[in-house]
Formats: structure tokens, sequence, C-alpha cells
């Protein structure tokens, strides 16, 4: 992906070192694999907090010193590079659609854990979108996960990830968020990890809507770049998942999509840059 002389966003807060510490009882390690099974099994983020709390892993917040690695900094000024895209694409979209005037998030780029208006953040939960505070939180540690752990690589699939984020950013501005989150709140377990999926595909969706104007405003895309994308999305879907931790998968607990889902939709945004066509809300299970 090429970025070079491309400008940052100015919308993120970088509190990297401003929290950590040591761990009491489980490791980093612990706490991933607390989180993980957690969410796979259909949890929430509020059942994380406290999984990992009776575990003995909770993080107690203290001061570090903290220096960045040169790959650290490359990261994070890429990470800027992707939000100033994201605002972009979104901002010329919504103008040019009639929709409005786009309101970007800001980015927190943070390590270890830090606080947010829906509550206490963890490295171990992966990047996360707060409606509440239109913030989006990366530990940009979970890029190096996602090589070793999933062997997801490379920018573009890192920029999927930002933009997926930023894909619940536009649900919410659009009111589809939060509509489907008090939906949620009056379900059941099962019929509320339905719900979840079609936000997680519409992100997906999105985050390819996202894809297909970055590359016509600025043809930063370069061979293999979608391909690192499509890969990234297949080895997180549910699924993929589930069998990866467990080897074997429920689909009932599935609150992201299989990998095929995402995947699918991940590339339907790419192919039409249209929002019209991503009402993942209005289709049954089949045809997701």
């Amino acid at each position: 992906m090429k970025l070079d002389g491309r400008r940052e966003s100015t919308h993120v807060e970088d509190r990297r070192g401003l929290s950590g510490g040591s761990k009491a009882g489980l490791g980093l390690g612990g706490i991933a694999i607390v989180a993980i099974i957690t969410l796979l099994m259909g949890g929430d983020l509020g059942d994380v907090f406290r999984n990992v709390a009776s575990s003995g892993g909770m993080q107690s917040a203290v001061e570090t010193s903290y220096e960045p690695t040169a790959e650290n900094e490359a990261l994070a000024k890429f990470s800027r590079q992707i939000l100033a895209s994201t605002e972009d694409v979104w901002g010329n979209y919504f103008m040019d659609n009639g929709i409005g005037t786009y309101k970007a998030p800001t980015l927190v780029l943070y390590t270890g854990s830090t606080s947010t208006a829906c509550g206490q953040g963890q490295a171990a939960m992966g990047p996360f979108y707060c409606s509440a505070d239109e913030k989006l939180y990366i530990d940009l540690s979970f890029f190096s996960s996602m090589k070793q752990q999933l062997g997801a690589d490379g920018d573009f699939a890192y920029a999927y990830v930002i933009a997926h984020e930023v894909g619940h950013h536009v649900q919410h501005v659009l009111g589809t968020l939060d509509q489907a989150h008090s939906q949620m709140g009056r379900m059941s377990k099962a019929q509320a990890n339905r719900v979840s999926v079609r936000i997680e595909l519409q992100a997906d969706f999105y985050a390819g809507v996202w894809a297909h104007y970055e590359g016509a405003l600025f043809g930063s895309l370069e061979d293999g770049d979608l391909e690192e994308a499509i890969r990234c999305a297949s080895v997180i879907g549910d699924d993929y998942l589930q069998k990866k931790a467990q080897g074997y998968a429920v689909e009932e607990s599935f609150t992201h999509g299989t990998a095929a889902q995402r995947m699918r939709w991940l590339k339907k945004g790419m192919e039409t840059g249209d929002i019209r066509r991503g009402n993942t809300f209005e289709l049954s299970d089949n045809q997701l």
C-alpha cells in the first residue's frame, strides 16, 4: 500500500506508556486466552472483564517508562494515515450522497489498558470502538499478534482492521449501531448474537466501501493488497477462531460471522462502493 507523503490525522490521542504494570496472576497470554474463549462462547466485554478478574489477571494501573520501538512508531504513523484516509473517504461520501457532514472519530493509541466511556479497555481484547465517546481504541501490539497467531500480515490487512472499527463509527453516525444495541438489550443471548453478527458484517462491508474509494481516490493499492485484507477476514471468522481454539464451532455463539461471510461482505463493499447495498439487517440468516 503506497502511503508516501500522505497526511496524518490529527484526531488521535496517544496514550502509549500512560498505563501498564505487572499482572497479578495471569500473564498477557493468559488474559488473551481468557478473553478469546469468553468472546467466542458468546460473552460480551463485561463478561471478559469479570472472567479475567476472577482468574486473578486484572492489571493494576501504574505508570511505567515507555520507549516506543521504531516498528511501533511506524505503525503509529501508518494508523494515523489510514485514519486520515477514512476521514477523506467518508467525508466525501457523506457530502456526495446528501447524508451531511461526516464527524470523524478519534483514534486512541494505548499500551496494556486504558479507560473508555464503555469501561476499561484491555489490549487482549483487540481493537474496539466505543460509541459512547466516539473513539476507536487500539494497542499496536495487536498487529504483531495478528501475524504471529493468525498468520494475517501486511499493511492492507492492518488497514482493514482500522477501517472495520471506523465502520462501526459510521454505523453510529447513521443511527444503525445504537438502534441495534437497543434491540439487543431486549433479546435473549442467542438472539442478540445474531444481531451482533449483522453489526460486524456491515462493518466489514463498510471497510470494503472505504477500500473501494481509497483505491479510486489515491491509487494507493498495490498487487496483493486486496488479498491481504481477504486473508485477514478469513482468519477472524467465528468458525475459524473457535475451531482453532477448541477444535469445533458453536454457531449459536457466533458474534462476528463466519470466515466466508466476513470475506463475502468485505468483497461486496470493495466491489460496489455503495452503502445501500450493505443492509445486513434486512436479510435472513441464510442470506448472510
